[in-house]
Formats: structure tokens, C-alpha cells, sequence
């Protein structure tokens, strides 16, 4: 049986790491067993989450996760997909990951309306005098590395247009189909739910989480995704 490790559910969503979000949702996309617990981050082989524990080894990284599982186990969302359409898919992937996912930590991290919701649940990860000490010590560190990744270097309405513009993007992909590539579930959308459900159940009233309910199909999207696929558990915390 593969183990999930992972970080708490929150916001009336499985996870608050999108990531995390992202691999389990494939996971029940392709109906491979497993089982769910909150991560031991002396144990992640890439000092990140998730990560698996499948038959006596650890493995890291969400995508790099995915292709493992798409060998081992067979490919049956992806296997018919033609060349255009894994190539569409890769790009939505990497904008949501790449670009769209530093808007997420600026929600988070930066902003004090946002840290202000966020610190409670993240201090919550530790053990109490350990989260207090910790969490402010992993704030400054990924307030500095938005500003290596370049997104920190500039003005809070820079930002606002920047998110915007992705958001945009990934819905005039999506248009009106049911998925985003078209009738049928492609592992691209475990990306695309996980990181647009991440900013709309966000519970901050942010210019960019106001824009993102607004396209209307994101929000119908993530709607149908969740009652397909976490209709047994959208709220679950991680299974011990």
C-alpha cells in the first residue's frame, strides 16, 4: 500500500499545500490505493512535501511522483492523449506551478490580511513552543525567496495585474469544456483543480481571490471536480 505524506487539510479543502492537493487528487483520479498521513519531514528525500513511502523507499516531488505512478501502475488518464494535447496540458501545469503558485504564497506569507488566517493553521503543523519559535524563522525564508524568484520585487498592484493575468489564461484554456483538455479527466487537471480551488477557498477577501471567483468556469470547474473525486471527503484531515 502506497503512503501519502502530506500536510493538514483547511479552508473546507483537503489540503492547504496545492501540491499536496494536486497528488492526492490524481491519486483518486486513478483509483490507486493508498493511505494518508501527516508528514514526517525528517523522511521527505527532497526536504519537501509530499512525498510517497511505496514498498520500503521514499520518493519526492509531486510530478516526478506522478510519472513514477504512471509506470508502475499504468497510464489511464494520459495513455490516448495525442502530442497537442499533453503539450497544452504541460503549459497550464507550469504556469499553475511555476508562476501562479508564488501568487498563492504572496496571499499567504506576505500580505498581513492573509497571514493573519494562514499563521494559526501552518503553527498548527509543529508541536506548540516548536511552531512559534519555527514559523516566523519559514515566513522571513519564503519572503525571501519570492524576492530570489523575482515576483517579491515588486508592487502589490504589479502582483495583483501579474495573478490576474494567469488566472486569466488558465480560463480561457478551460472555456466551457468539463476538463481541460476536453470531455475526459487528463492528470492536468489535478494541477488545475488543486491550484485554483487553493486561491478561491482561501478564506481572505483578496483582490485576486475576487477576480478568480469571478471566471465563472474555474469556479463551476473546481465545483464538479470536488463532487467527482472528494465527494467522500473534501474536509478530511490526513488519515493516520
Amino acid at each position: 500500500m502506497l503512503t501519502l505524506h502530506q500536510a493538514p487539510a483547511a479552508f473546507g479543502i483537503g489540503n492547504i499545500s496545492p501540491f499536496c492537493l494536486k497528488l492526492e487528487s490524481y491519486l483518486r483520479m486513478t483509483g490507486v490505493p493508498y493511505t494518508a498521513k501527516a508528514a514526517d519531514y525528517g523522511k521527505a528525500p527532497k526536504g519537501k512535501i509530499p512525498f510517497i513511502e511505496e514498498d520500503g523507499s521514499f520518493l519526492g516531488d509531486s510530478q516526478l511522483i506522478i510519472e513514477h505512478l504512471k509506470r508502475k501502475h499504468g497510464d489511464p488518464l494520459d495513455a490516448k492523449l495525442g502530442e497537442e494535447d499533453v503539450a497544452r496540458g504541460h503549459l497550464v501545469r507550469r504556469v499553475l506551478e511555476d508562476s501562479l503558485y508564488w501568487h498563492i504564497v504572496y496571499e499567504r506569507w506576505v500580505t498581513q490580511e492573509g497571514w493573519q488566517v494562514y499563521k494559526p493553521v501552518f503553527e498548527a503543523i509543529f508541536p506548540p513552543v516548536v511552531g512559534k519559535l519555527i514559523v516566523p524563522m519559514i515566513r522571513r525564508g519564503m519572503t525571501k525567496a519570492m524576492h530570489t524568484q523575482g515576483l517579491g520585487r515588486h508592487r502589490p498592484e504589479e502582483i495583483l495585474e501579474m495573478g490576474k493575468a494567469d488566472v486569466s489564461a488558465v480560463a480561457m484554456v478551460l472555456g466551457d469544456k468539463p476538463f481541460l483538455l476536453g470531455e475526459n479527466p487528463a492528470s492536468f487537471d489535478a494541477a488545475l483543480y488543486a491550484f485554483i480551488v487553493s486561491i478561491i477557498a482561501f478564506p481572505v477577501d483578496s483582490p485576486l481571490r475576487k477576480y478568480t471567483l469571478e471566471q465563472q468556469n474555474l469556479v463551476r470547474y473546481c465545483e464538479r471536480f470536488q463532487q467527482r473525486f472528494f465527494a467522500n471527503g473534501p474536509l478530511h484531515a490526513p488519515r493516520q
